[in-house]
């Protein structure tokens, strides 16, 4: 499957606001550095959606390769070596990638952590028996997400977990008010989903046929509310 025009273009505003924008911002968030409520909130309900993914992740990943799609500043895809796994981890922003290998130990246990600057829909490391990608998704609309996932589950054998920004009325209205703030003062927007169209699109999507939704878990903590969502290999 190509990538879309729309999915380009998205694309390459994350990319461009990550490295040019939030770089610092986003490490300060991702540190143990003091912050001010809302952002701590935030910094707390992603360390809530970070232990709820590996959660779903099996306890001992030796032997299986996992694939961190969108790794940020690579918590969670150090956490997956240390359990065993093999873990490429790969998000677009160089800048992010710089600062997930200053943090990286030296030693991961017994699996091993590759960090690549790419798009994850990339094929060119072979398949994975895990994907995950956390608020990776959440910036492309309904019928993005799921080609997106169509392409991650061409690459995977057992199972997907994502995470997108469930539809309800506090997130929409933050998404209505952002659309006010001049383009370039804007992060790249979140596309809320409502959860059962999201269910119904995926099981009747042909490119992910085989695939059946398992689990799920939504974490609101202040400021951070998102949705994760396991995909199983029938």
């Amino acid at each position: 499957m190509d990538a879309s025009t729309a999915y380009r273009e998205r694309r390459e505003r994350i990319e461009t606001y990550f490295d040019r924008t939030a770089v610092d911002a986003w490490a300060r968030m991702t540190s143990e550095a003091p912050l001010g409520r809302i952002r701590a909130s935030v910094r707390a309900g992603r360390d809530l959606m970070r232990a709820a993914l590996l959660h779903m992740l099996p306890g001992d990943l030796r032997n299986r390769r996992v694939l961190d799609a969108g790794c940020g500043t690579g918590a969670l895809a150090i956490e997956a070596a240390r359990r065993g796994a093999d873990v490429v981890a790969v998000d677009l922003s160089e800048q992010l990638i710089a600062l997930a290998r200053t943090r990286a130990p030296a030693d991961v246990g017994p699996g091993r952590l590759q960090f690549t600057v790419g798009d994850m829909l990339v094929a060119d490391a072979g398949r994975f028996d895990h994907v995950v990608a956390m608020d990776s998704l959440i910036h492309y609309p309904l019928v993005e997400v799921v080609r997106m996932l169509g392409v991650l589950a061409s690459l995977t054998n057992d199972s997907i977990l994502f995470t997108f920004a469930p539809r309800t009325p506090a997130l929409a209205a933050m998404h209505a008010i952002g659309r006010l703030f001049p383009r370039g003062n804007r992060a790249p927007a979140i596309e809320p989903i409502d959860e059962n169209q999201l269910r119904r699109s995926i099981a009747s999507a042909r490119e992910l046929r085989g695939w059946d939704c398992a689990r799920s878990a939504r974490i609101a903590h202040g400021f951070y509310t998102s949705q994760c969502m396991e995909l199983l290999r029938a």
